[in-house]
Order: C-alpha cells, then structure tokens, then sequence
C-alpha cells in the first residue's frame, strides 16, 4: 500500500512465546495457529524451549498447552524441568498443561500390522479439547515416523499431520533431529513448516557456544543472523543482537568518579549512563581507579556489578584496604556484587548472554568489566570488539555507567587497544609508566570525554595508604620529572629559595644598619644644629639687652645735660 511504512503494514497474528530475546528476533513470537520447526542436533535444547513456550503460554497468557513426547516420560520431563522453575503438576492440576508420553517400538507395529497417523490424531485432538489448548508440542519427530518404511506414506503422513494441526489452528512446536546435510533426518519438514529454527551447540578451540537461527519465518520480518542463548536456572534466553537505531536517551547528570581531583579533570564527573575506558600498561593502577569508582556508586546508594575475570572477590578487596578503600560494607549489604571466573570458561557469546542476564537481574547503575583485554584469549579481536559493541549498546540503553579496564600490552601504542574499541567510549582514561633516574612512576590523563571541556594536562598517579592522590606533573629544565628525581629537584630547588632567602636577608640587615647609621648621624647634627640655634638665641638675646642698656644710658645722659628740655625750648 502506497505512504504505509513497513511498520504499519499487516503482519500475520503471532503467539508470544515468553522468552526473552526470541520475541525480539520474532517480532513478536511464533505464527498463531500454525506449525513451527524447531531443529538442531542432540543436547542443543530443543525439547526445553518448547517445554517453556508451553510453560510461559500457560502462565503469562492464558493460553493451555499439550506435551506430546515420543521419547521421555511425563515424570522425566517433569523431574528435567523442575531445575528452571516450572512445576507441570502444577499446571496439569490447573488444566493448564497435558503431558503425554506416546510409546512407539517398532517389533510392536509390525506385529500389529501398518502404521499410520490416525491413532495420534484422535489422542492428541482429545488432550487439546480436555484443557482447550492454544499450544501443542510433539518431540521429537524422528521418534514418531520411526515406524514407517515407506518413504512416499511417510512424506504424505508428514504432511497430513502439519495440515491437521493447522486445521485445528493450534500454535504448534515440533521439534526434529539434525540430519546429515539437511536440517530435518526427512528432509521435509522444514519445507511444510511456516517457521523454522535451527539450534547450534558448537565447539571452538575447546570453548562451547549456543546459538539459534531462524531459517524462515513466512508472512513477516525476522531477525536473520545467528544469536547466542542461555538456558540456565531461569530457562531459555536468547540474546539479540544490537539494535541499529542508536535511540538510547542521553543523561545530563554527572556522577563522581571517586576521585576529587580526576572529577575536576572530566569538568565534575562523567555522564551518566556513558561508557568509560580505563587502559593502561599493567601495574599503572586501571584497577583501583575502577574500584573507587565502583565505590562511589555505593555512596550514591546505586547497585554496582563487578566483573574480576583475574581476581577473586577476596582478593580484590584485600588489595583495595591496602590503598585506604574498603569494599567489605558494600559486599555485605548488597549494593556491590562480585561475578569471578575466567574469561576461557564462556565463550564470548555465553558470556555476552550470561551478562545480559545478570544486568537484568540485579539492575545495576554501574558496571566495572576488569579486564576486557582477556576476552581476546577467548576469540579474535573482531569478535571481542562486537561482543563489546552490544554490551555498550546494551548497557546505555538501560542508562547503566559502564567502567571497561583494558590491558595495553608493552610493544602496543599507547593510544589504542586491543579490542579497538576506543571509538565506542565515551569517556578514555590513560595511565602510563613514567621512568626516569631509574626508576618507574604512574602518569594520568584524559585522552578523550564526549561532550566535555576536559583537562588536557597529565597528572601524577600516586597510590597511598590513604587513596589515591593525583599531581600536578612537574616539568623541570630537563623536562617531565616524577618520583625522586622530582624530589630531588625540588629540593635542589628549596635549597636555591633558601640561598635567596638568606641572601635577601642578609641585604636587608645591611641595609637597616645603614639606616641605622644614617639616622644615628642625621640625630648628632640635628642636636648639632639644635645646640647652635640655642647659643644664637642667646647671642641675640645678650646683644638685645646690651642695645637696650646703651639706650637707656643715652637717654639718662640726655637728662643729666638737661638735653631735652634746651630741645624743648629750642623748640
């Protein structure tokens, strides 16, 4: 239909099966009301994923289910799946679930005479109107048309029974045997099957991987690579591959990374939710950056998930309370989860499928993978770095901080990674060796942080008994100086200041004794001074009472001559 997007189109009804990851690649699970193949060789899982589609169908959607099994017995099927949960007692006294072994031997079918299908029709309609079933299983098929010679009636029998069960439109899982080329021993019923999927246990370089295809899938899209699953205590999980439309939401909230001076490096702290790359030489100190970090999660009161693929949790925590941090009150309750086993006991697939199921299971809101450069020994770097690409996606679509620490082998650039996942980081932490005077010291930098005004400058890495201290680099007349030889300089340095200091104060006196001197001798001439003022004083003083005495003794002169009175007469 014309301006109707692929997503809108119509696509055949589907019955969810309940398993996770399978109705992601299904687009919603396996076609209502018509058959679906399920095949693969021995010990693959076929005969628990369709007991679980029953299972998961009679619980979680209302919809009853029947067992038919050609091999097991209603108890062995019972005693087997009871490990993941499912109680088909249970569920047979609910009328939920028919579990019915049908015998076939084939000394009793040639005593009896030819056989044909019509027995199981009439057995298999009665169970699907007891519990009035939406869902029927029969394993395996090789069993069932063992007693057939004739290839031509097994063929016509085959499909018979595939047009049955669609006439009574029953969601329906058979499961088959591999054949050699082929992926049914007839060769036919993938053909009549309007599903199909292929289980695979594969052997690599003594490693074990499960994985599913789906061969076909008619009236819809459907995933068409091949996925790894899980069956464990939880049952089947299939774990899809990453999602193309790079949607996950984008967080302005920054979180601590423990370390106050690398916080003021990354501009407060990284995003939440990004993906953080802490890659080194070893010994530079990867891990306890990515331990403090996974304790400040804890402070935050966030779950973290701690994957060690070389130590054991112990272990880690007893390293950690040597350099002042310690992970014990958070292992006990509970925010912190230790997962250790080595990198060699999965393959990259299982692991990637048993991380997915820890992630969803603990809900954690940091994930520290100590270390990723291990993953390399279970597969090709191609395959660690796609393994690591869905576990970024993955973990970001669920606004989960994840910490990666990578091993830089020595001959190695400083600036890439074994895994070539540097592109995939948000955040990259380098810490390298420093050797200088003989001697080797750690050096931090950021290398790169999306959507930060990060520090460019390198610092200092020093473990102590009381954490770890970040500093500035010192860069001397020789250039970059860590450890003694910058101990040595600074102190060769001191000593100058204190060479100045002294100096400078030596002047200083110098300089106040001659004040000292100046003012001494300004102060002998200012009395100097002052002592001839006062005999000038005096001087003019005598010399004032001197002039006034001759004046008086004129005056009187005058008088005694009568001087004045002839000048008054005179006058």
């Amino acid at each position: 239909m014309i301006g109707i997007t692929a997503s809108e189109r119509p696509s055949i009804p589907k019955a969810p099966t309940g398993i996770h990851g399978l109705d992601d690649i299904t687009g919603g699970g396996l076609p209502r009301g018509r058959p679906t193949l399920v095949c693969g060789s021995a010990g693959c899982g076929k005969t628990l994923m369709a007991m679980e589609f029953l299972v998961r169908g009679a619980t979680d959607y209302e919809e009853p289910g029947v067992f038919f099994a050609f091999e097991e017995t209603a108890d062995d099927l019972a005693a087997n799946v009871r490990s993941l949960g499912f109680d088909l007692e249970d569920l047979a006294a609910r009328d939920k679930l028919v579990v019915e072994h049908i015998r076939i031997e084939r000394s009793e079918i040639e005593e009896a005479g030819e056989f044909d299908l019509e027995g199981l029709f009439i057995r298999l309609g009665l169970a699907i109107d007891t519990v009035g079933a939406k869902r029927v299983v029969l394993d395996t098929l090789e069993t069932l048309f063992g007693g057939f010679d004739n290839e031509a009636v097994l063929r016509s029998e085959l499909r018979r029974l595939f047009r049955w069960l669609k006439e009574r439109g029953v969601t329906a899982v058979i499961t088959a045997e591999r054949g050699d080329g082929t992926l049914t021993r007839q060769g036919l019923e993938e053909y009549v099957s309007d599903c199909v999927i292929l289980l695979d246990h594969r052997m690599f370089d003594q490693v074990s991987t499960r994985r599913l295809r789906i061969v076909k899938y008619r009236g819809t899209m459907h995933g068409t690579n091949e996925y790894p699953f899980l069956i464990d205590s939880d049952g089947f999980s299939v774990l899809p591959l990453t999602s193309l439309k790079l949607d996950h939401e984008a967080s302005n909230e920054r979180i601590s990374t423990g370390i106050e001076r690398l916080d003021a490096m990354l501009g407060g702290g990284v995003y939440r939710g990004t993906s953080v790359l802490l890659s080194g030489t070893a010994g530079t100190g990867k891990s306890s950056v990515a331990a403090f970090m996974a304790a400040a999660a804890c402070q935050r009161g966030e779950r973290c998930l701690y994957y060690s693929f070389e130590e054991s949790p112990s272990q880690v925590l007893r390293n950690m309370r040597s350099i002042g941090l310690d992970l014990a009150p958070w292992l006990e309750n509970g925010l912190l989860t230790f997962i250790s086993t080595r990198p060699t006991f999965h393959g990259l697939e299982m692991h990637l499928a048993t991380m997915y199921k820890h992630i969803r299971d603990l809900d954690p809101r940091l994930v520290v993978i100590d270390p990723i450069s291990n993953f390399v020994s279970v597969g090709t770097a191609h395959e660690a770095q796609s393994m690591l690409l869905r576990l970024v996606d993955f973990l970001k679509s669920r606004q989960t901080t994840a910490v990666f620490v990578s091993l830089i082998s020595g001959g190695a650039a400083t600036e890439a990674t074994e895994q070539n996942i540097s592109s995939l980081i948000d955040t990259w932490v380098l810490l390298r060796d420093v050797e200088l005077g003989g001697e080797r010291n750690r050096g931090l930098h950021v290398l790169k942080s999306r959507g930060t005004a990060h520090s460019n400058q390198v610092r200092e890495f020093v473990l102590t008994s009381h954490g770890i201290e970040l500093r500035d680099v010192y860069v001397g007349p020789e250039g970059v100086l860590t450890g003694s030889m910058r101990l040595a300089q600074e102190a060769k340095e001191r000593e100058a200041a204190e060479t100045r200091r002294l100096a400078i104060a030596r002047k200083r006196r110098e300089i106040d004794r001659k004040r000292q001197a100046l003012e001494a001798q300004i102060a002998a001439l200012r009395a100097e001074a002052e002592t001839e003022e006062t005999e000038l004083e005096l001087l003019l003083g005598a010399e004032e009472a001197i002039e006034r005495r001759l004046l008086s003794d004129r005056v009187g002169m005058a008088r005694s001559r009568r001087a004045d009175a002839e000048e008054e007469e005179t006058a």
